[in-house]
Formats: C-alpha cells, sequence, structure tokens
C-alpha cells in the first residue's frame, strides 16, 4: 500500500475482503482507493451475500415443504432424511442466486457517472431489473408461508375438511339411488314372505278354532285344512325363491358399498393433496390479503435491486478513476488503442473505435512477407524464362523436336531428354 502523509487508507479485515470479492470489487485497486469506496462495496457485497443466505433458506423451506411426510392435518412431520435433503438442496440455490446476484451486480455498470438515473441508464438495467425481480419473487414466497405458518395450517385443515365433505356428498349422491332400489327391493321380497307368513298364520287358527288343534283330517272341515297345506306350500315356496333374490341383492349392495368407501377412501387421499406449496401460497395470499403479500414481495424486490439502482446513481470515485487507469494501462500493455466516440453508425449511435496495434502490426507483416513471397516468385520465373529462352536460341532443333505430352524431351536422334520445367529429371 503507498503510504501519504495527507491520507492513509485503513487496513482492511478478511469479512471486508470476502464481502468486496461477492461485490466484484478489485482488492488491489480498494485497498488503494479511499474509505468510502471501501465501505460501499462492502455494502454492495453483504447485500449479495444476504440474498443468497435468504435464498437458501426460501429453498430449503420450500422443498421441505413439498417433500416431506405430513400428518392427516397436513401439520409437517419431522424427518431427518428431508432435513438433510432440504439443507443440500438450499445449499445449491443459494449458491445459484448468489452467483446470478453477483454477476448483475459486476456487471452493473456506474452509468453516466452521476447520482440521476437517465433514461437510457435505466433502459440498459432493464434486463437486470426483471431479473432481479423473479429472484425476488421466488425468495419472497416461501418466506411468506413461513411467517404465517400457523394461520394457514388451521386454513389448511378446514379447507381440507370441507373438500372432503363435497367429495363424501358427491360419492355418497353418486350411488344414492342405487342403494335406495336395491334396499327397496330387498324390502319388497321381504313383505311378500311375511304376508305369506300372515296368510299361513291365519289359514291355521281358523282350522284350529273349527277343528281343535288335534284334529287335522277333520271330514267336516276338511277343506279348511287343504287351504292351511296350500298356504304353507306358498309360504314355503316364496321364502326360497325370495331368500335367494334377498341374497343376491344383498351381494349386490354390499358391492356398492364397497365401492362407496374405497371412493371415500380416493376422496380423503385427494383431500391431502390439498396441503402442497401451491395450495399454502395462495391460502397465505387469501390470510394475508393483497397489501401484505405486496408489500413482503416488494421488500425483497427492493433489497435484490438496491444495488443496482445503487451502482446507477453512484458517482466517480478514485475507486472508478482508478479501475479505469488499469484498464487503460492493460490495454496499452497489449497494444490496444481505444478513441471514444470518433464515428457514428448508420442509426446515429456514436461508437468507439477499437484498434488492435499488435493485431495490426502481425496482419501487416504477413502481408508485406506475402507480397515480397510473390515478387521472388515473379523473379524466379523471369530468370528460368531467361534461360530457356538462351537454351533454345542456342540448339533451336532440340526445342522443336520436344515431347510436352509427358514432359519428355526428346532429341534430334529420337532418344529422351530433359524435361524443360525439371532439368534435373
Amino acid at each position: 500500500m503507498i503510504k501519504r502523509d495527507y491520507y492513509e487508507t485503513p487496513s482492511s479485515s478478511r469479512v471486508m475482503r470476502a464481502l468486496w470479492k461477492a461485490a466484484g470489487g478489485d482488492r488491489y485497486i480498494l485497498e488503494r482507493a479511499t474509505y468510502s469506496d471501501q465501505i460501499k462495496y462492502m455494502c454492495l457485497g453483504g447485500i449479495v451475500v444476504a440474498t443468497g443466505l435468504m435464498a437458501g433458506l426460501a429453498g430449503g423451506y420450500a422443498f421441505y415443504t413439498i417433500f416431506s411426510p405430513k400428518s392427516i392435518e397436513g401439520e409437517l412431520l419431522d424427518s431427518i432424511p428431508h432435513y438433510f435433503m432440504a439443507i443440500l438442496f438450499g445449499v445449491i440455490w443459494g449458491l445459484i442466486i448468489y452467483n446470478i446476484d453477483r454477476f448483475i451486480v459486476t456487471s452493473t455498470g456506474k452509468g453516466d457517472g452521476t447520482e440521476k438515473i437517465t433514461l437510457e441508464e435505466f433502459k440498459t438495467a432493464i434486463p437486470r431489473i426483471i431479473m432481479g425481480i423473479i429472484i425476488a419473487i421466488t425468495i419472497s414466497k416461501p418466506i411468506e408461508i413461513r411467517m404465517f405458518q400457523s394461520e394457514i395450517q388451521s386454513e389448511l385443515i378446514k379447507k381440507k375438511q370441507d373438500q372432503e365433505n363435497v367429495y363424501k356428498i358427491g360419492v355418497e349422491n353418486r350411488h344414492k339411488n342405487k342403494l335406495a332400489l336395491l334396499e327397496k327391493d330387498i324390502q319388497n321380497q321381504t313383505d311378500q314372505i311375511n304376508q305369506k307368513k300372515i296368510a299361513l298364520d291365519l289359514s291355521n287358527t281358523t282350522a284350529i278354532e273349527k277343528c281343535g288343534s288335534n284334529n287335522p283330517n277333520c271330514k267336516y272341515h276338511i277343506g279348511i285344512w287343504n287351504i292351511v297345506k296350500s298356504e304353507e306350500n306358498n309360504y314355503n315356496t316364496t321364502r326360497i325363491n325370495n331368500g335367494n333374490r334377498i341374497n343376491n341383492l344383498i351381494i349386490e349392495r354390499d358391492t356398492v358399498l364397497a365401492i362407496q368407501k374405497r371412493e371415500l377412501g380416493q376422496a380423503q387421499s385427494d383431500g391431502k393433496k390439498l396441503d402442497g406449496l401451491l395450495a399454502r401460497i395462495k391460502i397465505c395470499h387469501e390470510i394475508a390479503g393483497f397489501w401484505i403479500t405486496l408489500f413482503i414481495t416488494l421488500l425483497f424486490v427492493a433489497i435484490e435491486l438496491t444495488p443496482i439502482f445503487f451502482k446507477l446513481m453512484l458517482t466517480k470515485t478514485p475507486y472508478d478513476y482508478l479501475t479505469e487507469n488499469r484498464d487503460d494501462l492493460i490495454r496499452a500493455e497489449n497494444g490496444i488503442e481505444v478513441k471514444y466516440e470518433y464515428y457514428t453508425d448508420k442509426k446515429g449511435i456514436e461508437r468507439h473505435l477499437v484498434i488492435n496495434h499488435e493485431a495490426e502490426k502481425l496482419v501487416f507483416e504477413r502481408s508485406k512477407l506475402a507480397e515480397i513471397q510473390r515478387d521472388l516468385t515473379e523473379y524466379a520465373l523471369q530468370k528460368y524464362k531467361e534461360r530457356e529462352q538462351k537454351k533454345i536460341d542456342e540448339n533451336l532443333d532440340n526445342f522443336i523436336f520436344t515431347d510436352y505430352k509427358y514432359g519428355d524431351t526428346l532429341n534430334d536422334k529420337g532418344e529422351q531428354g530433359n524435361d524443360p520445367l525439371n532439368p534435373n529429371a
């Protein structure tokens, strides 16, 4: 660090340096900047870390709410495996949000370096603002249902009971007519048996009154006893036939009751599905109301978007000038020159001209080497042409008898000679 007579930058702690890193600050420059710059980036890093921690807690609780076992009333039950899974998921989710926030904060510039947020600055920050709002909403909802957990639980039990009652009434109504017809049919068959029994008892009573109980073959009232036998036959026949019919009807009724019981069990199972995360969020909105829910969501939106807007409102400080100087030095070391607002494109927007001197130097060297190689090749071909012309001048007949089909030459005696394009062949 630089020692100054007029100002000495306080030394940084490990926590401060960690928060600088979370905010994307350059430790080397911050240790040479002012204390206010150090505090600014420490606070920005603190917001990023806090957002990641809240996201981890919210994600872990949401995961545990979704997958943890629940009682009949829908209350969350303790489960060690689900605790570990929720912690693991929460850590992963928190790290994801932390890195996204860190990228958003780091990639957000200072705008025009003034305290005002102009329209152009706001337009450039819109994608980051949208991402921040989405992250804030995902963090706020699980925390909302945790804040109103007891109220949500009681309302959830009530809704489940109401839903189960509705299911129960629907199931009972669906089988009500069928069961009523079966019961009525069973009662009709039973009544017929009872009627035959009454008729038999009446005929027996009449016969006994006229003939006595010990004289069923009384010759004076033989017809009465025939009536008794006839009623007895009718009773036995009706009892057997209707009894079989009643047994079949009872079996059918029991089958319908079993189906109804199964559907009621399914209705209870469907009622348990109302204790999911979405149901709790809906109940939370009903309990808390629109304004309280909006206030909680806006609170997390404000926390999430604070670094973005603050960076747009921050004026340039020594840290920013040192950063610009660092960038210029690195560009200069690597032969990069930037001419700001050098030209205007077709849309009328002023653009910077970037000159890569090292690259241009390499391109220039390569192009000059190519030109020299081309000149040397032309020179070599010219020399070769002159040499061949000299050979022709010295021995014209040898040139006349040259066969160029395969690149071979024939002398005047018909013997194979050398290829003029390959003298060493």
